[in-house]
């Protein structure tokens, strides 16, 4: 057969297949996880990397079939060597828990990681950072930790932003730069990330990088302190003993708004 022939031939099948994909995905996004994994299944013997995914992943939270971490792992596997982003990405997160009863492995966590980093996986971008910048698992390298997280603060992760935030106020890979980190903690902040809430109004506390504003400083610190951040502790009393009543109050109101709100 021609090589046109054969890529001809290929086209409906594919569009074949995609359609199904739509569907299953229709169906899990309705909860109706039995249809999608009708659909799912077929594909996933057949060879495609994200239908075995999605089984993989069904089969580690117990979604629609009962857990079975054994099935969970051989799906996972498939899907990661076939070089699928997100299934090298749950690979990783499966192997970074040591789900299957065994110890974490990080070394194979840390390689899928990278390989869905590198395929523009924007959650793999974020842990490969965290990774780098920690120097538990891989070697510590602030530079290329701020690169991957560039990389997933462009695709919206907040908790990238949060870290790039971070890194420019400690000087880790980047020069000390407290404007560009007090930007970085809005974005996250703005995004809901607890930490970048807290440090953000730690920010406005002290004038940090950002216009000193008591009332914004409380509101995003009560924000950080609902979402459970610890970092906002250390300063969330000075800045309410700090203020009058009214102000307090109206930081209050503020935190209590939607996100797109004052504070």
């Amino acid at each position: 057969m021609r090589w046109l022939d054969r890529i001809l031939r290929r086209e409906p099948e594919a569009a074949a297949e995609a359609d199904a994909m739509a569907d299953a995905l229709a169906a899990a996004k309705a909860g109706d996880y039995a249809t999608a994994l009708r659909i799912w299944t077929p594909l996933a013997r057949a060879g495609v990397p994200r239908a075995q995914n999605n089984i993989g992943a069904c089969f580690t939270e117990g979604i629609g079939v009962p857990q079975n971490l054994e099935l969970a792992l051989k799906w996972l596997r498939l899907a990661a060597e076939a070089g699928d982003p997100v299934g090298e990405r749950n690979y990783a997160a499966f192997h970074m828990q040591g789900l299957n009863g065994s110890d974490p492995d990080y070394r194979t966590a840390a390689e899928y990681y990278r390989r869905a980093a590198e395929k523009g996986d924007a959650p793999s971008q974020d842990m490969l950072s965290w990774l780098l910048l920690e120097g538990e698992v891989m070697p510590a390298d602030p530079v290329e930790a701020r690169r991957w997280a560039e990389s997933a603060a462009a695709a919206g992760i907040a908790s990238s932003m949060t870290r790039l935030g971070m890194l420019y106020h400690d000087a880790l890979g980047a020069e000390r730069d407290p404007k560009r980190a007090a930007d970085w903690w809005r974005q996250g902040a703005e995004r809901g990330d607890a930490d970048a809430q807290a440090m953000l109004g730690a920010a406005c506390h002290m004038g940090a990088g950002t216009a000193r504003d008591g009332v914004a400083a409380l509101a995003w610190l009560i924000r950080a302190t609902n979402g459970g951040s610890t970092l906002a502790q250390p300063f969330i009393g000075a800045v309410r003993d700090s203020l009058s009543p009214a102000d307090a109050e109206e930081a209050e109101r503020r935190a209590a708004e939607p996100l797109s709100g004052r504070a």
